[in-house]
């Protein structure tokens, strides 16, 4: 990717940076007084270069290069290494919205509970059993005796408090129908999308994801274990003092408690000319 960027014969000054370097890297850009700055990557690494670019005047160019693209695929940013540069170049910058919780910042999703702790789990045995078994083992220790913790949010004016084991996030209204797992739903409204399993037995799991699969969040949100709504704001309450969360498909050691925040128009981003940036 590196190579081709060079070869293009497009105006960029390309460096290849391990990705513990790139905030401050993009910091002395900022200082320099630098209007663009192109990152290639997957969700992850867009999102921690969005952070620096929110508190700022810089816009943000994204070259999907990594595991999970999502937030190109939404904004419509080809995969096509050649189409991407011409993009970042010539494109028009339009304002995204993001989320936050706590300090930071995230533009797809973020969740907490048993997917993340099933993630961690895995990623721990996964040098010693591989990916399969791994992931099997996490999987049944969860699905036993899944952890529990509070969300406190506004809805209308009336404060809500529910215990559950899984919380998921979405910036903008999200949809669970197959095939468009998780994508925005079409013509959705702005804000948080927050889903909010209610109890941890197997069972209701279990019916949750049959329910959204075949007929998708409205549906499943009918249901006796979904509660979502689109919010602005709200409270994740943990009984220990840290608890590991997922943004944008990374995960992160916080300390509880987790302020969640909707951001409009947080971070100029390069799109097509003919997609709905927001």
């Amino acid at each position: 990717m590196v190579d081709a960027a060079r070869k293009s014969g497009l105006r960029f000054d390309v460096r290849e940076l391990p990705a513990e370097e790139m905030p401050a890297a993009i910091r002395r850009l900022i200082q320099d007084g630098v209007r663009r700055v192109a990152v290639a990557g997957g969700d992850g690494t867009i999102a921690l270069a969005a952070g620096l670019a929110a508190s700022s005047s810089i816009e943000l160019a994204v070259i999907p290069g990594g595991t999970l693209n999502h937030l190109a695929s939404d904004l419509g940013i080809p995969d096509a290494l050649a189409e991407a540069l011409h993009l970042a170049i010539n494109g028009e910058a339009r304002p995204v919205d993001a989320g936050c919780v706590n300090d930071r910042i995230f533009l797809n999703t973020s969740s907490v509970g048993t997917y993340v702790s099933f993630v961690s789990t895995r990623e721990r045995l996964e040098r010693y059993l591989g990916y399969r078994f791994a992931s099997i083992v996490a999987g049944i220790g969860l699905l036993i005796r899944p952890r529990v913790f509070t969300v406190e949010v506004d809805v209308e004016g009336k404060m809500r408090v529910d215990v559950t084991p899984l919380v998921f996030v979405g910036v903008a209204e999200r949809e669970l129908k197959l095939p468009t797992l998780g994508g925005r739903a079409e013509g959705g409204r702005r804000g948080l999308h927050l889903m909010i399993v209610r109890g941890r037995s197997r069972a209701r799991l279990a019916a949750l994801a049959f329910a959204a699969a075949a007929r998708g969040t409205r549906s499943a949100t009918r249901s006796p274990t979904l509660d979502a709504f689109v919010v602005n704001q709200f409270t994740i309450r943990m009984r220990r003092r840290r608890g590991r969360i997922a943004t944008d498909g990374e995960l992160h050691t916080m300390f509880a408690p987790l302020e969640y925040r909707f951001l409009p128009d947080a971070v100029r981003i390069v799109t097509p000319s003919t997609r709905r940036s927001r």
